[in-house]
């Protein structure tokens, strides 16, 4: 028996949409406002489990931990990372590298700075592809190693840890991560029992949208209710790869970039 890992995979924090991150349709369920993930943070507090890094613990030795992890690397990460560090916490923040210095998107100097505060920094891939599982084995490898490696240039360290973009996952891309060198793996998969590939540790997640609620946050960051969210997420993905092209019509039109957060 392994450890249980509670993930939490969060991405931009904000009351304005336009300031960080990805500016998509399919991005704005995601962006949680200062308010509501104060609640989460409170929740999360009152399990009375500090969050931890992947790299602090034995995955092998059985044991319940909290994580948080960060996605896309939007400017929104700085005050994330200040709040965090005001609670004496440390998450991890998966960054889109080939978006450093965009304007909604973190510098190298905050990416640095998140890192000098003890958060752990790692690869989001280099280009977010919309649907990760469809790319060729070849690709995938490519996406991790461009990432890791620009993220490695930057903090003057290796970096071993991913989380897949998108969402979408295969043995292929559990595969090619461990080809890659990545030795923590995130997913969007809300499982608590961590599992390995080869030399790398599987993780999965749950992500908290603008209509989750503290509450929620509360009965999962208590290992409750797992099961339930693994089951709602897989019949939701039998569902969309029942009908590929009607699936990839919702990601190309959810993908795009908007000029406002006008439907």
């Amino acid at each position: 028996m392994s450890a249980l890992a509670a993930s939490f995979g969060y991405h931009d924090v904000t009351d304005d949409p336009t300031d960080s991150g990805f500016q998509r349709r399919g991005a704005l369920p995601f962006k949680l406002s200062s308010r509501l993930f104060g609640e989460h943070l409170e929740r999360i507090a009152a399990a009375d489990r500090a969050p931890e890094l992947v790299t602090e613990f034995n995955l092998a030795i059985p044991g319940r931990h909290l994580l948080l992890t960060f996605d896309d690397g939007g400017k929104s990460a700085v005050g994330i990372g200040d709040e965090l560090s005001r609670r004496g916490w440390r998450a991890h923040f998966f960054i889109t590298t080939g978006l450093i210095g965009s304007r909604t998107f973190l510098t190298p100097g905050e990416i640095r700075r998140l890192r000098s505060q003890g958060h752990l920094i790692g690869s989001h891939s280099h280009s977010h592809p919309a649907i990760y599982r469809e790319l060729d084995r070849g690709r995938m490898v490519v996406e991790w190693r461009q990432s890791c490696d620009i993220l490695a240039q930057l903090l003057g360290e290796p970096c071993l840890t991913a989380s897949v973009p998108g969402g979408e996952i295969s043995p292929a891309v559990l595969r090619s991560a461990d080809a890659a060198g990545v030795r923590h793996l995130f997913t969007s998969e809300p499982w608590l029992e961590p599992r390995v590939i080869g030399g790398c540790w599987v993780l999965g997640r749950f992500f908290p949208k603008a209509t989750t609620s503290a509450a929620e946050v509360g009965e999962l960051a208590a290992f409750r209710g797992w099961t339930n969210r693994l089951v709602v997420r897989r019949l939701k993905a039998l569902a969309r790869r029942s009908v590929p092209p009607l699936y990839r019509w919702y990601v190309d039109r959810s993908t795009r970039e908007s000029e406002g957060w006008a439907p």
